[in-house]
């Protein structure tokens, strides 16, 4: 194991959360998403199909990135204003609310990875995995290679969420009834639009730009965290990708994302190249060379034991009345 920097190594919290009253690299990120969302909608006819299942896969994950922005407090100092650039729902299936109060509760440092306290932990408590029953843990096992996350991934992870929310609903959460109603007048209008105004069928939409979107996803989600005794330890780097880490606004330098969340998207690389000594130190080596080397060595392997190690007997998990979240992650279900 690599000793750890203390953070007095890295550049001061102070230093690099401040920004200006109004960031406009991420003003006009979120314009060219918006305005590409519209543009690829309303001309969808006269592009090849697989462009538009590429485009429009890439525009809804893209827009994923932009939420994860906003929720971190950017572009602006208001969280009204930010709110309502990340509201939208493109991906019809995960509501912002419910993002953004999961993510924040997953920058827990110290609770990364545990089921019952991550509500972005990939893995299982003992219980959990015994209830899955025979197919369900080979399901589960197959989601744990690249291939299955990025395959079967999006489905697992969107009805998974689906039914724990659709549970909650009908045990008469109010608050979380407003949510889905609101939720609901969104997606009817994204859905009004590409399909009554724009004229395109629901179900390219639905894979093109839903599904592609989600497993886009899920390929940065993927090997961003893993169990280890300490939890600066927990979180990866993926380095020398400059597509992916656009399209993830540099979130896949993840453990400097968890070092310091202020730092806006642009600010990111300059700040890694700069700390990319002291940042290896503090997360324990743990680095991948590129989205290439992940696939070399995860593709058709597990990237981990699905079962947590700190819940892999029954007394450790459930059994005490802890909610747990059955491994599956608010912002993996799409979004994580």
């Amino acid at each position: 194991m690599i000793n750890h920097k203390p953070d007095d190594t890295l550049p001061l919290k102070s230093t690099i959360s401040a920004t200006s009253r109004v960031e406009w690299q991420t003003v006009t990120l979120s314009i060219i998403i918006y305005g590409g969302f519209l543009a690829l909608t309303w001309f969808w006819q006269s592009l090849p199909v697989v462009a538009v299942i590429g485009l429009g896969g890439w525009l809804i994950a893209w827009h994923g990135s932009l939420q994860h922005e906003v929720i971190h407090g950017h572009p602006t100092r208001n969280r009204f204003v930010n709110d309502a650039i990340g509201w939208p729902p493109l991906s019809l299936w995960l509501p912002y609310a419910i993002y953004r109060e999961g993510h924040l509760t997953h920058h827990r440092d110290e609770h990364l990875t545990d089921p019952i306290e991550d509500p972005e932990s990939s893995y299982f408590t003992q219980a959990a995995w015994e209830r899955m029953g025979g197919i369900g843990r080979l399901l589960a096992a197959w989601n744990t290679t690249l291939l299955g996350r990025l395959t079967l991934g999006p489905i697992v992870m969107i009805a998974s969420f689906l039914a724990q929310e659709a549970a909650l609903v009908l045990n008469r959460d109010r608050r979380r009834a407003v949510i889905w109603l609101r939720h609901a007048l969104g997606v009817a209008v994204i859905l009004v639009w590409v399909s009554e105004v724009c004229g395109m069928p629901p179900w390219l939409y639905v894979f093109g730009f839903v599904y592609v979107g989600a497993a886009l996803t899920r390929l940065r989600s993927y090997a961003e965290h893993r169990y280890a005794d300490h939890h600066d330890e927990r979180t990866a780097i993926v380095e020398n990708s400059p597509l992916f880490g656009l399209l993830f606004l540099y979130n896949n330098l993840h453990v400097l994302h968890h070092k310091r969340p202020g730092v806006p998207w642009y600010r990111i690389p300059m700040l890694y190249r700069r700390d990319r000594d002291a940042l290896i130190a503090v997360n324990g080596g743990l680095v991948y060379d590129g989205y290439l080397d992940v696939a070399r060595r995860f593709l058709f392997r597990p990237h981990d034991d699905p079962r947590h190690p700190l819940h892999r007997h029954f007394g450790s998990g459930t059994a005490d009345g802890m909610t747990e979240h059955a491994g599956v992650s608010i912002v993996e279900r799409e979004l994580a």
